[in-house]
């Protein structure tokens, strides 16, 4: 109806008549003009404006009819409210490796270790396990113009320095450091997700260099903010996911089975009938939101995962189930990396390396943290003016305590350079070098293509999830109905007659 109104007032008020000035002002030229177009058989503006306005509404009606028919009878869509687990799913719940949120109130330490030592999970889809190396990572960007009118010199500034570390299959990586210490930064700067700035140093993938256009089609990557469609169920929004980043050899019956397999994995089969919704006004939580990001990159099949900041906003029993959830994705063979931020001693320990950060973006400690963190304690309690920990005090807490500026400044001592003089640092730099080198029976990453579907899958898709979002939202599609027909009436009444008036 928008593009009809567009070209009846196009073809109305282009015509020549409206600028060629008349030879004859005697002679009424627009009875003349039509005179001529009714001997032609070419309708007037009299009646030419209804015949085009009575074919566009026709038009629409019909299409609109044929619409709602066809999306009634072809597939039905299901009630639109939140669906609550029924007896099925209540049996499909106790079949599968969630043994229930009841056990997590026995103790979070429980559940969020309970799967650390269990065995690689097979998958539907194999997926190739991959080690990521970086060595002497700096990351420049221009300097801002408000710190130039603060009187800082310079023309870049440097937001990461000298930072090397390794990410390795089956290990949970924790990124931890104070705010403004660059966490993630360094996984953006890893991941490939800075399209800005300068960046130095080697990455590596396995030994071969870091390709970003190979790289894209073997790595996840979960934000901190949980972005999905809210008309759109929790399976269809794995479905989707899968349709667009899985390659196009996979089999759709096998793409099926591959999401259910991520859903038991993530423990999402109890709400998979159930809308996404709006954060903090429907559907589902929090905590639920957070396993949903997690299983739209695991279905995708990536060997490296990326996750900033998996536990926050959450609290201690959601976490605890949002760790297990990582901590079955590790057990996989996958390569998970996570920044986190003040974290509870059973989310830290669940983690099996650390890569702690301080302001200026500087690495101060890489390595693992051991049973009880005894690892990162004893490193930390050898370095002079340094309090010990007490007993049962969150190492976290403690670590961040004896890093912050504040403290640094009171007892005056370069963690930075500690660790650049410690055995750790040395023994890092030699795992650094040998993952830096292709073994050799091994070969670079490589894609056919750029894209895993064509152009016309990569349609299909959206069209299909755009369906599913506009069907079950009458209200936005009454709206718009709504205001199309008040503007349309409004247009009809202001240039009414128009065209008769000379």
């Amino acid at each position: 109806m928008s593009y009809g109104l567009n070209a009846i007032v196009m073809n109305e008020f282009l015509d020549e008549r409206w600028s060629a000035p008349n030879p004859n002002p005697r002679v009424d030229e627009p009875t003349v003009g039509k005179v001529l177009l009714k001997s032609r058989g070419i309708p007037t503006e009299e009646n030419g404006f209804w015949v085009c306005s009575g074919a566009l509404f026709a038009f629409s009606l019909l299409f609109n009819i044929l619409s709602i028919v066809a999306l009634t009878y072809l597939n039905t869509p299901g009630d639109s409210e939140a669906v609550v687990p029924d007896e099925e799913s209540d049996k499909r719940k106790k079949n599968s490796s969630f043994k229930g949120v009841d056990k997590i109130e026995k103790g979070t330490s429980e559940v969020v270790g309970s799967n650390k030592d269990a065995p690689k999970r097979g998958m539907v889809l194999p997926f190739q396990s991959l080690s990521l190396a970086f060595n002497h990572v700096n990351y420049f960007v221009d300097m801002p113009a408000e710190m130039k009118s603060l009187g800082v010199k310079g023309d870049r500034l440097q937001l990461l320095r000298d930072v090397s570390g390794t990410f390795r299959p089956g290990i949970l990586t924790a990124i931890v450091g104070v705010s403004g210490a660059g966490k993630t930064t360094l996984m953006d700067v890893l991941a490939g997700r800075k399209t800005e700035g300068y960046i130095e140093g080697s990455i590596s993938i396995s030994g071969y260099p870091k390709n970003q256009s190979t790289f894209a089609r073997i790595s996840g990557y979960c934000e901190q903010n949980d972005i999905h469609s809210p008309n759109v169920t929790v399976y269809e929004s794995l479905l989707y996911s899968a349709w667009l980043r899985l390659s196009s050899d996979v089999s759709t019956e096998t793409r099926k089975m591959f999401v259910e397999e991520i859903m038991k994995l993530v423990e999402l089969n109890p709400i998979r009938e159930a809308l996404v919704g709006l954060p903090g006004v429907n559907g589902l939580s929090t905590e639920q939101r957070k396993r949903l990001t997690i299983a739209v990159e695991l279905v995708s099949n990536p060997s490296i995962i990326f996750m900033d900041e998996p536990t926050s906003g959450l609290d201690a029993r959601a976490a605890a189930i949002v760790m297990r959830t990582v901590r079955n994705t590790v057990d996989t063979g996958r390569t998970v990396v996570c920044t986190i931020h003040q974290p509870s001693i059973d989310i830290f320990e669940a983690f099996d390396e650390l890569l702690l950060m301080t302001l200026g973006g500087q690495v101060i400690y890489a390595g693992p943290l051991g049973r009880h963190s005894h690892k990162l304690i004893e490193f930390y309690e050898a370095i002079p003016g340094i309090p010990k920990i007490k007993n049962g005090y969150n190492p976290a807490t403690w670590m961040l305590e004896i890093t912050d500026p504040l403290f640094v400044a009171q007892i005056n001592v370069n963690f930075a350079e500690f660790y650049a003089k410690s055995s750790l640092y040395q023994r890092n730099q030699e795992l650094i070098k040998e993952l830096s080198t292709p073994t050799p029976d091994s070969r670079d990453l490589y894609f056919p293509t750029k894209y895993s579907q064509s152009f016309l899958v990569q349609c299909k898709a959206c069209f299909w999830k755009q369906n599913w979002s506009y069907w079950r939202n009458p209200e936005y599609n009454a709206i718009r109905f709504f205001s199309t027909i008040v503007i349309g009436a409004l247009f009809g009444l202001i240039f009414w007659n128009k065209g008769q008036q000379a």
